[in-house]
């Protein structure tokens, strides 16, 4: 079965979805059934696979999107370009890492689509305004002309039900997760000497609550509760909040303890995960807890929300906080409370590592190949049938 991948976005660095259509390929590879793999990337793009420890196979082709960098342009290749790339390359499946506007008649196979979240409704901050309009726009068209849906999580799963916007199949099959291809041996914190420090794995967006992050790291500075030694480190990439948490930094007095970090390969997010005193998630909405998941595997400390996706991922071992009133008293406490633990082990997510998802991924291929053939087959009866009359 001949697989294409698309991950075309704006970003240079590794986000969410790269770093999921990055792990869905090394997924695919290991499977017989999948002869080829063709990863679109736009030029901006060409690094990351070796960031994230994808070398190339012989499975494995890398396929350039012409476009720029653009919105508009990003979304036109997407509905004029990737039809004929699906032909050229024989596609059997295209598989897109994230919702994009597309033309499903113009494609010559089915299309699956991986849902994440459903933003541009549950937390429409996210893009502003008039944005969160094109991009519900995006997410529905998508959505209704798949051949198949694969949410994430239970929890996207339930929210795409409960807003009614799943026109075909939809399943869920979790992020892969597994240890990255190895860790650092020096630290991507600049001028870091051994140093403890918190660790936030989120790109700047409204819906990961880092300002209530800033400012209960800030009480716990003042109010001796934390050593005034210890960092802030914030991993992730720039987004609409950026500039108001470097503002509230410096009103807070913390900016020289708070590193904001982004464009990490996979071994240097990996070291942090194995330094930090605690990985911090106080997020409000997700759509899949990647960071949690990761930093169970590296056998970090865990203080995060308690929303349903991070509960999908609970173990006894972590810190759920509340984010219902003032969230802040209760998230200092917590984080209090898990420095004073011992670190845990390492554990595995045998659910979450690629011979499972691998598996689920080829059946839902199977099954939505299947399907397509009937449809094609009963579709040619229709129109010998017309040709007839």
């Amino acid at each position: 079965m001949r697989v294409l991948v698309t991950a075309v976005a704006q970003p240079t660095g590794i986000s969410g979805v790269q770093r999921h259509a990055f792990s869905l390929v090394r997924c695919l590879l290991q499977r017989e059934e999948i002869t080829a793999v063709h990863l679109v990337l736009a030029p901006w793009q060409l690094h990351l696979p070796a960031m994230a420890g994808l070398n190339t196979r012989d499975r494995l082709d890398i396929e350039i999107a012409t476009t720029s960098r653009g919105a508009i342009a990003r979304n036109l290749w997407h509905l004029r370009e990737l039809p004929l790339l699906a032909h050229a390359v024989q596609a059997e499946i295209v598989h897109l890492s994230y919702p994009v506007p597309f033309r499903r008649a113009a494609m010559p196979c089915p299309v699956i689509v991986t849902l994440h979240d459903l933003y541009p409704f549950d937390i429409p901050d996210n893009f502003g305004f008039p944005q969160v309009i094109m991009n519900r726009w995006i997410l529905r068209r998508a959505l209704a002309q798949a051949d198949a849906i694969s949410c994430v999580s239970a929890t996207t799963f339930d929210r795409l039900q409960e807003l009614e916007l799943a026109a075909s199949v939809s399943t869920i099959i979790p992020n892969c997760v597994e240890p990255g291809p190895g860790i650092s041996h020096s630290s991507p914190i600049p001028g870091w000497n051994g140093e403890d420090f918190l660790l936030s794995v989120s790109q700047h967006r409204r819906n990961k609550n880092l300002d209530l992050l800033l400012r209960s790291f800030g009480h716990m500075v003042t109010s001796g509760a934390l050593d005034r030694t210890t960092w802030l480190v914030i991993v992730g990439m720039d987004g609409p909040e950026t500039s108001k948490l470097h503002v509230l930094a410096r009103r807070l007095g913390i900016e020289r303890q708070t590193y904001f970090l982004r464009g990490l390969d996979d071994a240097e997010l990996q070291w942090c995960y194995k330094h930090c005193a605690a990985l911090v998630a106080p997020s409000l909405l997700e759509g899949f807890g990647l960071p949690v998941a990761e930093a169970r595997l590296a056998g970090a400390r865990i203080v995060c929300s308690d929303i349903p996706a991070f509960r999908e991922l609970a173990t006894p071992s972590m810190h759920f906080v509340s984010m219902q009133g003032d969230a802040e008293p209760a998230l200092c406490a917590a984080i209090e409370h898990a420095l004073r633990q011992p670190r845990p082990r390492p554990e595995r997510l045998p659910e979450l590592e690629p011979e499972s998802i691998s598996r689920q991924y080829v059946d839902l291929y199977r099954t939505v190949v299947a399907q397509h053939r009937v449809q094609r087959a009963s579709s040619s009866i229709v129109a010998q049938e017309r040709r007839a009359q």
